[in-house]
């Protein structure tokens, strides 16, 4: 009979032994899966933020790239219009005596 309770006790041991191990294994595991959700909520955030100034860095090279077309086509209007007016300048002796003529011959 003492033998019996020694193996009982053995047993209750090792039982106790084991659940202590999956307490612990528990323990650990919770650990590690907070420290990589934590983890993962870090590289979204730095994600996030990369992405964001990456973003920000596009819309400003393309916002000055349509500025310096905006320029461009304003500059050639410019001189479209000083083209033209310099060809009616040219133009504006021929018309008045076009215009002498007509209102003269009335």
């Amino acid at each position: 009979m003492a033998e019996e309770r020694s193996l009982l006790q053995q047993i209750r041991e090792k039982e106790m032994m084991i659940s202590i191990k999956i307490d612990e294994t528990r323990r650990e595991s919770e650990e590690i899966l907070l420290n990589a959700r934590k983890e993962a909520s870090e590289i979204i955030e730095t994600s996030e933020r990369q992405g964001k100034k990456a973003a920000q860095e596009y819309y400003e090279r393309e916002m000055e790239k349509l500025k310096k077309e905006i320029e461009q086509l304003r500059d050639q209007s410019n001189q479209k219009a000083l083209l033209v007016r310099a060809e009616g300048e040219r133009n504006l002796p021929s018309a008045i005596d076009k215009i002498a003529k007509v209102v003269t011959s009335e």
